[in-house]
């Protein structure tokens, strides 16, 4: 993909004028007593000017057919006026630079843009943040930075680590812990249970390493510079990772079971700790959320995690991490929209998946709305009650026009509003039924309505290296609508309008086969809803509704018994 950028060559970077060293050394003699030569040198110059202006001038009118040309809408060619001296002086293009390309600080300035494009171009494809992270954030993001770089794999202190870890012995004390995530479950699972543990990573001061999986170095570029996050081929428990359960020696919450004791501390000190917070774990396990729990498992260089949980709001009800949360997130309603726009920078073919239609389908409408559909019903699809629910949704909340059933044709004078509709389902008849609508009959509002749907992959096909990458496309797609409409209980969903900054109309989750009334809700927060949370008062050691204990957790829209943030003014635009 050819893009325009800056040239960071000192050697070729323009100059400001100096009227000092660029006026002519010798006035020309008023007798025009200069020789022939002169006087064609003086032409061949003027003719050098002019045939570099037509050839600029041509690039301009018409840019390479392969570029990118939001980039090339975004920023601008400047040529620098010269005056003309003995010589013609070196000419050089200069590009502007997004605006706020570092997110606020929220990115380090020091990679090379060339390996991840996304990471600095994705400022040009959305609006700027209206929250900007808070200082301490920024602060804690490059300690984290600083911390992975010394303890990173194969530095020093990683393998004297491992060696410990390799011994089946205990390390007392370590200058550098670490948290081990491992790939599991569907994208949109391991994007949210990602950001999850890079959080109690950065809560507890551990280094976060990745497992790879069969395709993380695929869609995700690195997220931290001069080390990588993700976990050596040769780490010795790697061949394990499918086999741990909540059977594996050192479960956390199997050590909690066999333990005649009811305090932790007491506990014998493993070589690393398994957490199972999976959908499937049990009360032991979700002791992982006690802070008497917190301490011992701070005495342990290794932590293992595997969850497909989105867990951060019961970070929040952890009373050691209370204050540093604070800190760190003023507006609660922006944990994963901050986390996401560090961590997820989709790879240069990624990227190019998602440039290209956008810049095909999306970038000339004057509005795009973004709508998910993800069906849990067993049977073959599509089905009607779902399409009814869609267009009752998009027409009741003014997201989408009504048709014109009577005439063929609205009379519309002046300027058409142009609406992108962007679909995403792994199914391609919903999009069909609302693109014929819109195709078959006129708008009342006479607006021009476009719908594209990118792939429809028929059902989900985690282990494929392509599905993947076009489902992080289309998550990301999605995150750069204006407007979103979403499905309950879809993560594929929480990612976009989290990415997005997005605060979406989820669509109520059908029962019986009958489409639900109203058909929508406005979200509380951009904020993902963590799916199984624990119902437990760690200090009075008994059941809790955890959606009542502090008015930024409460209980999420599309699903009565999980968990989401939300800020204390809900109703305030992001």
């Amino acid at each position: 993909m050819m893009r325009l950028r800056r040239n960071t060559d000192d050697d070729d970077q323009l100059r400001q004028s100096d009227p000092k060293h660029h006026t002519v050394s010798r006035p020309l003699d008023r007798k025009c007593e200069q020789s022939p030569m002169r006087l064609m040198g003086i032409l061949v110059v003027c003719l050098m000017v002019v045939s570099v202006l037509f050839s600029v001038s041509t690039v301009l009118r018409d840019p390479p057919s392969d570029g990118v040309s939001a980039i090339e809408e975004a920023k601008f060619l400047q040529l620098n006026p010269r005056k003309v001296t003995d010589a013609v002086d070196d000419l050089a293009r200069s590009v502007e630079e997004p605006k706020d390309k570092l997110l606020g600080g929220l990115l380090d300035a020091g990679f090379d843009e060339r390996s991840c494009l996304s990471r600095y171009q994705s400022a040009l494809y959305r609006k700027e943040l209206q929250h900007k992270p808070s200082s301490y954030l920024l602060s804690k993001l490059r300690t984290y930075e600083a911390l992975h770089k010394r303890c990173g794999p194969y530095t020093e202190s990683y393998n004297r680590t491992l060696k410990q870890l390799r011994s089946g012995q205990h390390m007392e004390q370590s200058d550098c812990n670490y948290l081990v995530w491992i790939s599991f479950s569907g994208l949109g699972n391991r994007m949210l249970a990602l950001a999850s543990a890079f959080l109690y990573a950065l809560l507890t001061n551990r280094v976060l390493l990745v497992d790879p999986g069969t395709d993380m170095p695929d869609l995700f570029c690195e997220p931290f510079p001069e080390a990588s996050w993700l976990l050596p081929s040769d780490f010795p428990l790697l061949n394990q990772f499918k086999t741990f359960d909540q059977k594996s020696p050192f479960c956390y919450g199997k050590m909690l079971k066999n333990n005649t004791s009811t305090d932790s501390n007491q506990l014998i000190l493993p070589p690393y700790v398994y957490l199972h917070l999976v959908h499937d774990y049990d009360d032991h396990d979700k002791m992982f959320f006690c802070d008497q729990d917190q301490s011992f498992l701070q005495k342990t260089p290794w932590l293992i995690i595997k969850t497909d949980n989105y867990f951060v709001p019961s970070l929040f009800l952890i009373p050691s991490f209370e204050q540093e949360l604070r800190n760190l997130f003023p507006v609660k309603g922006m944990v994963f929209h901050f986390l996401g726009r560090y961590l997820f920078h989709p790879t240069n073919p990624v990227w190019g998946l998602i440039t290209r239609y956008y810049q095909a389908y999306l970038a000339k409408a004057d509005e795009r709305i973004g709508i998910q559909i993800r069906v849990f019903d067993t049977g073959v699809g599509p089905f009607q009650h779902v399409l009814d629910q869609i267009i009752a949704c998009t027409m009741k909340e003014d997201l989408l026009p009504e048709i014109n059933m009577e005439e063929p044709v609205v009379s519309s004078y002046g300027h058409q509003k142009s609406k992108a509709v962007l679909m995403t389902s792994l199914s391609n008849g919903y999009f069909e039924k609302v693109r014929n609508m819109y195709w078959e009959h006129p708008t009342v509002t006479g607006e021009v309505i476009g719908v594209y749907q990118p792939s429809h992959e028929e059902y989900q096909q985690t282990e494929k290296q392509n599905h993947n990458r076009k489902a992080w496309a289309e998550i990301y797609l999605l995150s750069l609508t204006d407007v979103l409409v979403t499905s309950s209980w879809s993560t594929f969903g929480y990612v976009a309008q989290g990415l997005g900054g997005l605060k979406p109309w989820i669509l109520y989750k059908p029962e019986n086969g009958t489409a639900p009334d109203p058909p929508c809700c406005r979200a509380m927060s951009m904020e993902p809803c963590f799916h199984a949370p624990p119902f437990y008062d760690c200090k009075a050691k008994t059941g809790v509704d955890t959606g009542a204990l502090v008015p930024h957790v409460r209980h999420c829209e599309d699903m009565s018994w999980g968990l989401k943030l939300v800020d204390h003014l809900t109703t305030t635009e992001f």
